[in-house]
């Protein structure tokens, strides 16, 4: 391994971390009491999903190139379709908060991330990723399997770092901040698709 591979794979895993760290910041903001324990579990399930793309988008341009290339230019609207619907969930719970008394707000347990909803995270912010593919399709396996463990292991510092931000300032956004992450995640969907659209 030299070092052009190793920082051309960093710089490719800060670029696909971007959308895992603006989610983070929005599991933080949510969570605001969040334990260490359930910050790693959280970037670890982004990092896995960054490391399996690019690793599936190699396998496919070696094997099924033809079906994948059909397939890709869908990917960006299935990260839209993925992002608004948790978005949207997000916006509606926090508008509904937003109505309660505030006596019952406080009763109530800050909102977590269930493991449907942060597998379903996971997918829309990496699935872009699979395009990453025909980046590194000359690479042997061998140097794939290593691009995708530099990646995964720049998403899980950038997210940690975006957890950390986001429990900051759930804190001062208290109720806001589920319709504010909302907002974020919508945003993040339309910009992936814009990326596309505009090359």
């Amino acid at each position: 391994m030299d070092i052009v591979f190793v920082i051309n794979s960093l710089l490719l895993g800060a670029g696909l971390a971007m959308d895992a760290f603006s989610v983070s910041i929005v599991n933080g903001m949510n969570e605001p009491r969040m334990k260490r324990g359930r910050m790693c579990l959280i970037a670890g399930t982004y990092a896995g999903f960054q490391f399996l793309m690019p690793v599936i988008g190699w396998f496919c341009v070696h094997t099924i190139a033809s079906y994948f290339r059909a397939v890709e230019p869908w990917i960006p609207w299935i990260a839209l379709v993925l992002l608004l619907w948790i978005g949207g969930s997000m916006i509606l719970e926090g508008i509904r908060g937003g109505k309660e008394k505030e006596e019952e707000t406080q009763e109530k347990p800050a909102a977590r991330v269930g493991t449907g909803l942060l597998l379903a995270q996971g997918v829309a912010t990496s699935i872009d990723a699979l395009s990453v593919g025909f980046t590194i399709a000359d690479y042997r396996a061998g140097a794939a399997l290593a691009c995708a463990l530099i990646i995964a292991g720049v998403t899980i510092v950038i997210c940690l770092c975006g957890l950390l931000f986001g429990k900051r300032f759930g804190e001062r956004l208290a109720d806001r901040a589920q319709v504010v992450g909302g907002l974020i995640l919508i945003g993040i969907g339309v910009e992936i698709v814009l990326r596309s659209i505009l090359g």
